[in-house]
């Protein structure tokens, strides 16, 4: 039996509403229930998926984890107790900053309760309203948050490949990064010590779990670390094909039609 499943929430677990079917929600309570450990694994900070863990009757458990910050944060549910964090230094953290600036790109600057945003610009705002607690900045430069741990930084654009020409123009600014991409819209910049994977490494090795016995499910490319590391690689079936020849399994269902319940039938019935 597969111990623990790292799920990514976005275009994954959430369907295009935003919210976990009632039949997924019903999935994972068995699951739980069976000794299973399902831990959203998520490029939020943790603070984000305080109502979901509510609703999937995880929330303040004590036993049960949130890896967060994409790889950053490992959480356990109880208290928010921290257990792994890793961020990116003040330096870096501006240098990206003032770069988008120049560039007039929308950024997200990632501390750990907050997401500041500059150029938050109409069709970001539709699509994270509601998601998470959002700051938006107009400052030419983020000096107010030199004594604020910075946990990651993003660039957002439709046009991925926008991101990806982007991405190698200023490879002297993210060298000694994780870069990736999520979403089909974000340009994601971590610590080197913080991806999905190492998460899921990190979180198998706190609960003495062996990683052939994890499984991972997600759908995007900042998914792929823990998709790799993990006993077995699961897609939902709206993944960016991107990774879809790293799966070990590519879902009939998508986000949007119970994919947590197809894991359960074909892993746990």
């Amino acid at each position: 039996m597969y111990r623990i499943i790292a799920c990514d929430l976005d275009e994954t677990l959430l369907n295009s509403d935003h919210q976990v079917s009632d039949k997924d929600v019903e999935t994972i309570a068995r699951m739980t229930e069976m000794g299973v450990k399902f831990v959203l694994a998520t490029g939020r900070g943790y603070n984000t998926t305080f109502e979901l863990r509510k609703r999937l009757g995880l929330y303040d458990k004590e036993g049960e984890y949130t890896i967060s910050f994409n790889g950053g944060f490992i959480t356990e549910n109880k208290g928010n107790r921290a257990l792994y964090k890793r961020g990116i230094s003040f330096e870096t953290a501006s240098a990206l900053y003032s770069e988008a600036v120049r560039r007039n790109q929308t950024v997200h600057v990632y501390t750990e309760d907050t997401v500041y945003i500059y150029n938050y610009i109409d069709a970001e705002r539709k699509y994270v309203e509601g998601r998470m607690p959002i700051k938006e900045i107009f400052s030419y430069d983020i000096d107010f948050l030199k004594d604020e741990p910075i946990i990651k930084e993003l660039y957002m654009d439709t046009d991925i490949s926008r991101l990806e020409k982007i991405a190698a123009e200023i490879t002297d600014i993210t060298a000694g990064l994780a870069v990736s991409y999520s979403s089909n819209r974000y340009l994601e910049f971590n610590s080197p010590l913080a991806d999905k994977g190492i998460g899921l490494r990190k979180l198998a090795e706190i609960l003495n779990v062996d990683l052939s016995e994890t499984m991972a499910v997600g759908d995007n490319i900042n998914d792929l670390p823990m998709l790799k590391a993990s006993g077995l690689a699961v897609g939902v079936h709206n993944s960016n094909n991107r990774i879809t020849n790293e799966l070990d399994i590519l879902l009939e269902s998508s986000n949007n039609h119970d994919p947590i319940t197809e894991i359960f039938e074909r892993f746990y019935k």
